[in-house]
């Protein structure tokens, strides 16, 4: 049986028994405190909290997952995915425990003329918790198991929870015994690969504490409703049903193992695991077929590879894929084949790969060109170090050796580990990290700091729960009267607030828009009969509950009160140009570049917006210049502006756009400018007509991501502002450069380029200076024996980058006899050093990296290199002279004190 058919007798079983199919939820996790959704539940989460109103009292779904935790041991093993599918049947106060087995117990062993699995019910066992007597009783009445197929497990196996306080309840889980073959007997308290869980039934009934029930904890309290969640793998199931020893040689991924074995010409053996270890070909072969996969669906839920977060877990999924392919001897590129066999595989369940492809294929493709470049620069670069570290009989790559390869050459740390692991050598990890958090407070220090928004505490869920959502009335007015139902400080509510508190507050109604889909909050105020307070940022918990962080800028806000809430008009004003005006840059966008330019993320605030899309080069100014001049056009038609509310299926039927990675309900708000020009999925402000936008100026296009582009605009009022500094700073230009305005690009041109020549005949004099203090240098060597030693601080004005030269410049003029050159440099709070041996000074025991060792601790310093010339830096010019001496007295030590002349 197919995977395909497998997940559709799922959704068809459920659906027969009066259950509502929900198609998957996106991979990217709306949680912020994840990157991906790592189980079928996790969509359901706001339902079991009471956060949401479920569709149905009764849900069906496949959910697409990825884990990412253990992706060093896909390959190495059989049993490691990082891409699944999760199969569930969800019941919210409906059925509980004997309805949910009944429904398993039908799909599981009904016949395949029934639409059910058929399985052998004689080799199907199941656990439940030891202390859940009547799950054991039902299976025995409603599936007729003996009680020697019922096994007893605690609650660290059979108890389910999410790890914090509250829903939780006991599980019972169904396995199926492979034979024999496959391990031990005695069911699954005994052996879990003879044994193979299947499916897990949930029955969500306490209220779990601070201590979790499966650890021997009793439950605080019962659900009011008793609810069920249950996850069935589909590849587990496909395992089974087509009768293969493990996941990669089914339907969805032994294709893809004989594609790469078509371009490499090596064959996939299938061992691991009970069968002994893996070759390392066929590591290789797993890793690309999973990874590729999980590649392609992530990417279809609009992520894209970048250097953090859910970019950086893609980004490494599809770097893996390539490197595994390169040790397979594939030297061609790889990503167009790949991709496309994944888009045959899974497109029959998740048509939009197949829809989307070219997008998909598109940026697959321009990662791993990137890629290929910063493999072959980076490979030499990792070889030539791990060579250093063997020949020094060191066992470790250093910190900077590794930060290096990441920051100088793209080479990520996880690679570097890997191909280090491969060497048998091991990373200063504890070294790269730090340098790492180095760099990033130089970053933070250089960039905005971004406003921290509330979290889920169990706070507001209570509020949630008690008091219901918000009444959003910031549609159709910019002040409404509303009750303050809460106010929370550091997680705990408390009872007023006065002048100087900055709390978090919640009303039953309000005006002021709360962040998201890229829109910034509003800005506004709060007023009670004795109090008022500045709003400083509005944020959503469960996408349900408006929470507003305020500050009290007079008298006392107590709970229960009277007030009105008020948006700036002004704010507002700027805060709809900038959201409209970022609908009219993404049809601009397309109209110009093509359907393929799709929006991947957005940010707006009065006056600014950006807009990241999906696209693989920059653009030209010609381009740039068209785009403007279409969404300025846009703004002079006067657009009509309108809002439809419909339902997700409706509005996908429209054509509507909707935004990589948000999550919507079923029904959704479609805003259209134009009619059919823009036409997107939104829940933001907007004007009523294009004109209102005013005009808009693009400020720039960058890069953001391997195959993202971003673009930054300023409208309205802002964009006149910036149009205006423009003209007087040209105006400025052309009187100081004495021309027309016209032609102040051509003068500066050529003022640059005089800049330039004179920067080339800087650069000779100060050569031919390095040059000459080279022979002074040399001259002035001290003679310790056999060894002229010369060390010191390179003369004035010697950069940084000039050191190496003149070092290996002293150094050549020793010609053929012993000699060492060890010179430091200063720059503001740094140093930069070299040491040079000479030929003869090497084959006499003197080695320049060793040399190093004995004077980093004297300038905090870092660097080696090899036994002719090491270099490196440090950050404490105080130390040079202390530096100097112990060059010196090293090189005393090795020559011998009473060899040295006086």
């Amino acid at each position: 049986m197919q995977t395909h058919e497998i997940r559709q007798r799922f959704l068809d079983h459920f659906e027969r028994t009066g259950h509502t199919v929900v198609p998957s939820a996106s991979l990217i996790s709306p949680d912020p405190a994840l990157l991906f959704i790592i189980a079928g539940m996790a969509p359901m989460v706001p339902y079991f909290l009471g956060q949401a109103t479920p569709p149905s009292d009764k849900l069906t779904s496949v959910q697409k997952c990825v884990r990412t935790l253990d992706i060093d041991n896909v390959g190495h093993t059989t049993r490691h995915n990082t891409f699944f599918q999760m199969a569930g049947n969800f019941s919210f106060g409906d059925y509980f425990k004997a309805g949910a087995i009944e429904h398993a117990w039908k799909l599981v062993t009904g016949s395949v003329d029934d639409g059910g699995y058929g399985f052998d019910p004689d080799r199907i066992w199941v656990t439940v918790y030891n202390k859940d007597d009547e799950s054991r009783a039902l299976w025995r009445d409603i599936a007729g198991l003996p009680d020697e197929r019922i096994q007893d497990r605690d609650g660290e196996d059979n108890y389910w929870d999410m790890g914090v306080p509250g829903p939780g309840g006991p599980n019972s889980e169904i396995y199926y015994d492979r034979g024999p073959e496959y391990g031990a007997e005695g069911g699954p308290v005994v052996d879990e690969d003879r044994y193979l869980e299947i499916w897990n039934l949930v029955f969500m009934q306490d209220i779990r504490g601070e201590q979790s029930p499966k650890y021997g904890a009793d439950p605080v309290g019962s659900l009011p409703q008793k609810n069920i969640d249950t996850g069935l793998g589909i590849e587990r199931v496909a395992v089974l049903l087509q009768g293969v020893d493990n996941v990669y040689e089914t339907d969805l991924l032994r294709p893809i193992i004989g594609t790469a074995e078509q371009l490499s010409g090596r064959s996939y053996v299938g061992g691991g695991d009970d069968h002994g270890p893996a070759s390392p070909d066929d590591v290789r072969f797993r890793v690309i077929a999973d990874h590729i996969r999980s590649s392609v669906m992530l990417i279809g839920d609009g992520v894209t590879p970048g250097n953090e977060g859910r970019g950086y877990v893609l980004r490494r999924l599809l770097r893996r894929t390539v490197r595994a392919a390169r040790l397979l001897g594939v030297t061609e590129p790889v990503m167009p084949l790949l991709t496309a066999q994944v888009r045959d595989l899974m497109s029959p369940s998740y048509p939009e790969l197949a829809e989307d492809y070219g997008r998909i294929e598109e940026i697959a493709a321009t990662e791993e060109q990137a890629f290929l470049k910063t493999l072959s620069s980076g490979t030499k670069l990792f070889e030539s170090t791990a060579a250093q570290a063997k020949s020094a009989n060191s066992s470790t790559v250093t910190g900077q050796s590794a930060f290096t390869l990441h920051d100088t050459y793209g080479f990520p740390i996880d690679l570097t580990l890997e191909m280090a692991s491969e060497s048998g050598l091991q990373v200063d990890v504890e070294g790269f990290t730090k340098l790492m958090d180095e760099q990033k407070a130089r970053a933070r220090a250089d960039a905005k700091a971004r406003k921290g928004g509330v979290t889920s505490a169990p706070v507001f869920t209570e509020l949630l729960e008690t008091g219901g959502p918000t009444e959003f009335t910031g549609y159709s007015e910019l002040e409404s009267e509303g009750t303050v139902r809460g106010l929370v400080r550091d997680g705990e509510r408390i009872a007023s607030a006065g002048s100087g508190d900055i709390v978090e507050l919640v009303l039953d109604r309000t005006p002021l828009y709360a962040e998201s889909g890229g829109q910034e909050s509003d800005a506004g105020s709060i007023l009670g009969a004795n109090a008022a307070a500045e709003v400083l940022d509005v944020q959503k918990v469960g996408r349900k509950l408006w929470v507003h962080q305020v500050r009290i800028t007079d008298g006392e806000l107590r709970e229960g009160e009277q007030v009105v809430a008020k948006v700036d008009p002004e704010w507002r004003t700027g805060a709809r140009q900038a959201h409209s005006g970022t609908h009219v840059v993404h049809a601009a966008l397309r109209e110009v570049l093509g359907p393929k330019a799709l929006q991947s993320g957005s940010y707006n605030k009065p006056g600014y917006l950006r807009l990241d899309f999906a696209w693989p080069s920059g653009l030209s100014a010609a381009t740039r210049s068209e785009i403007e001049d279409v969404a300025n056009l846009a703004v002079r038609k006067d657009l009509p502006v309108s809002v439809e509310y419909t339902s997700l299926p409706q509005a996908r039927e429209m054509g509507a756009l909707a935004l990589f990675g948000e999550t919507y309900d079923e029904t959704v708000r479609v805003v259209e400018i134009g009619g059919p020009w823009s036409i997107e999925l939104c829940g933001g402000t907007h004007v009523e007509h294009s004109s209102q936008i005013g005009p808009v100026s693009l400020l720039g296009e960058s890069s953001v991501g391997s195959g993202v582009r971003r673009v930054e605009a300023a409208v309205g009022i802002e964009a006149f502002r910036g149009l205006v500094a423009e003209r007087a700073l040209i105006t400025e230009l052309a009187g100081m450069l004495k021309v027309p305005a016209a032609e102040v690009p051509g003068r500066v041109e050529q003022l640059v380029e005089r800049l330039r020549t004179v920067e080339k005949e800087l650069d000779s004099m100060r050569a031919a200076a390095v040059l000459a203090s080279a022979g002074t240098l040399a001259d002035a060597a001290e003679q310790l024996g056999d060894l002229r030693l010369v060390a010191g601080t390179a003369p004035e004005g010697v950069s940084g980058g000039e050191l190496r030269n003149l070092a290996t410049d002293v150094r050549g003029r020793f010609g053929g006899s012993p000699g060492v050159v060890a010179l430091f440099a200063a720059s503001g709070g740094s140093v930069s050093f070299v040491v040079a041996c000479t030929a003869a000074a090497v084959d006499a025991g003197l080695k320049a990296g060793d040399l190093v060792k004995t004077f980093l601790p004297e300038i905090d310093g870092r660097g080696g290199g090899r036994p002719e010339l090491a270099q490196g830096g440090g950050s404490k010019p105080a130390g040079i002279p202390a530096a100097v001496a112990a060059v010196r007295s090293a090189v005393v030590e090795h020559v011998g004190a009473d060899r040295v002349k006086r």
